[in-house]
């Protein structure tokens, strides 16, 4: 096999434009205002996000990368060969080579990532560098059902899902536990799933992962405004918004908003939308699971632990579970 077979046609089921209006519109029309954290990801969000997981500061990527490295082995002992590999959110595509280069003849890679150009460049990328695996592309919203490409002649030996980066903790302990029973649905019986969580820390180190001095994470938040105004017809004024992390403690959570620094109004797509002084915009949650609370919540969502790992200075966790049905 080489390039040019290796590399699947995208299947694209990336949001319409009016997904997205409808859910500016929702989210701002809610009190507090929210906003959906998905849409980060346009082509600017996802290059400000590659750049954070580059930051000193911000110790979930290299702390899981380095895991992952030490695990990899495990990890494929545990899912056996000839896998078919589904990653949700495969963003740069840097963590699953870890796993590629330790996996025993896998069977084909499907990327899923709500960024198409992200994603193509990525899975083109990966395509040259692995010329005998299989790589179909999927541009999708994975938080909504959909459904894996046909890839003919492929007989894999089971489906197993990649979720890394603590992506899980973007949801709420509830929407993780259906994610994680959707999934089972999609990648069928006898399925698995390898999964990062970010564990409960100092908030000191929570504050700088999420509001680093660079300014890189704030342009992140920011940059959301900015493609409203550029695909919905919008009249933010980025200046006066301002980024803001907070560690709320009774819910394991960091929390990212956008607060107004004065009383204005804005227009998007013809609504008008007025904001108080010091009003959020609730843009992202990251949940921090401990190891028994990320167990209870997978068992309630159908799977069995198979292993689990943490680094040595316990800041980050990675699981191997087993699809085994409801609890």
């Amino acid at each position: 096999m080489n390039f040019a077979t290796a590399l699947q046609g995208l299947q694209d089921l990336e949001p319409t434009v009016e997904e997205f209006r409808d859910a500016v519109f929702r989210g701002l029309g809610n009190m507090p205002k929210t906003l959906p954290c998905k849409f980060f990801y346009d082509a600017q969000g996802s290059r400000l996000f590659d750049r954070i997981c580059e930051l000193p500061e911000y110790y979930p990527t290299r702390t899981e990368c380095a895991l992952l490295a030490a695990r990899a082995e495990d990890i494929a002992a545990c899912v056996g060969p000839q896998v078919e590999l589904i990653e949700f959110g495969s963003g740069a595509g840097v963590k699953i080579r870890l796993l590629l280069a330790a996996l025993i003849d896998p069977a084909a890679y499907v990327p899923v990532d709500i960024s198409r150009d992200h994603l193509m460049l990525a899975a083109g990328t990966l395509a040259r560098d692995f010329p005998d695996l299989r790589v179909a592309p999927v541009c999708a919203d994975y938080s909504n059902p959909f459904a894996l490409p046909h890839l003919p002649g492929l007989f894999p030996e089971r489906r197993v899902g990649f979720f890394p980066g603590s992506t899980i903790g973007n949801f709420t302990p509830e929407e993780a536990t259906d994610f994680l029973r959707g999934a089972a649905r999609l990648l069928g019986p006898g399925s698995m799933m390898i999964v990062g969580v970010d564990l409960p820390k100092d908030p000191a180190i929570l504050h700088a992962a999420y509001d680093d001095p660079a300014g890189v994470t704030a342009a992140f938040n920011l940059n959301l405004l900015r493609r409203i105004n550029r695909e919905l017809d919008a009249d933010f004024d980025i200046g006066a918004f301002a980024h803001e992390a907070r560690w709320n403690r009774p819910a394991s959570r960091v929390e990212m908003h956008l607060i107004s620094r004065t009383a204005q109004t804005v227009r998007v797509g013809g609504r008008r939308f007025d904001f108080r002084t010091g009003e959020s915009i609730h843009t992202e949650n990251s949940y921090k699971f401990g190891i028994d609370a990320f167990a209870r919540l997978a068992r309630a969502a159908g799977y069995a632990k198979v292993a689990t790992w943490t680094d040595p200075a316990a800041l980050f966790s990675v699981h191997v579970l087993e699809a085994v049905g409801p609890s």
